[in-house]
């Protein structure tokens, strides 16, 4: 008598756990990209006293109203086209806006829709289309030669996809991803992350057709995007590339610990004396 009661509540208890589990796996689908996205969407004016930073107002193929903010270059010097991690806004780089423009180089950063002040909400479709009008706004008064697309974090998968069509003068990835969907894995092993994910931003296939100098830089110690997928993204590329081990930084810690003078070697750019 007593096995098939046993039996009994061992099936009950597995019915309730995978009652659980599926009732789990539905909330982080429809909520997903909340726990993706991290946008302050409240339209910050640049650092008083710093740089003289424009803003620029330009609009995204469907439509959407986007915010960037825009530092021309001295002559000869280069002008890198940012894209930022998942939070935050555009003054959260505040320190690194200091270091570029010290170089005498040039920045424009899209706010992404729902970030910064720029209307819509984030997709990867849609933040793709950020990053279209983002180099196209450049492209029309730069030269390709001119132009450095860097991408931090998140911003790898909008860089990565727009180095491989559009021409340009180096690529830079900043603790980038192999793909949306392999950190996902690591983060969440439990959860068909395969199957749940619609923002997947699979650079492992864009960076196969990047023929452009590509720099990429990660921390050993980062606690955000495992360094292990830098690494791989990197061994997937084409040459010629160079790859950074930033020893004990963290994700949020490269500009710190001192990227850009590993950034300014790579593009052979004369930053002064001081080039931290």
């Amino acid at each position: 008598m007593a096995r098939p009661l046993l039996k009994s509540f061992l099936v009950r208890a597995l019915l309730v756990a995978l009652v659980l589990y599926l009732g789990v796996v539905t909330t982080v689908f429809f909520i997903q990209r909340s726990l993706q996205y991290f946008p302050d969407p409240v339209e910050r004016a640049p650092e008083a006293g710093g740089p003289p930073i424009q803003v620029v107002h330009l609009a995204a193929a469907d439509g959407t109203k986007l915010i960037a903010w825009y530092l021309p270059p001295q002559a000869g010097k280069p002008v890198m086209l940012f894209f930022n991690g998942n939070g935050g806004g555009l003054l959260t780089q505040k320190y690194r806006w200091r270091r570029i423009a010290k170089a005498g180089v040039g920045f424009f950063a899209v706010g992404y829709r729902g970030y910064a002040g720029s209307s819509g909400h984030p997709t990867e479709a849609g933040l793709h289309m950020d990053a279209e009008a983002a180099y196209a706004w450049v492209a029309a008064r730069y030269r390709p030669r001119d132009i450095v697309i860097h991408g931090y974090s998140l911003g790898s998968g909008m860089a990565v996809p727009l180095a491989a069509q559009h021409p340009c003068r180096a690529l830079i990835l900043e603790a980038p991803f192999s793909s949306a969907r392999d950190v996902a894995g690591i983060k969440t092993p439990w959860l068909p992350t395969g199957l749940l994910l619609r923002d997947r931003y699979m650079n492992t296939d864009w960076i196969k057709r990047v023929h452009v100098p590509l720099l990429i830089a990660h921390g050993d110690d980062d606690h955000v995007i495992p360094f292990g997928l830098g690494r791989r993204l990197y061994e997937l590329a084409n040459p010629p590339k160079q790859f950074v081990r930033m020893r004990g930084s963290d994700h949020n810690t490269l500009v710190r610990d001192g990227l850009y003078p590993h950034i300014w070697a790579f593009l052979g750019v004369d930053a002064g004396e001081d080039a931290t």
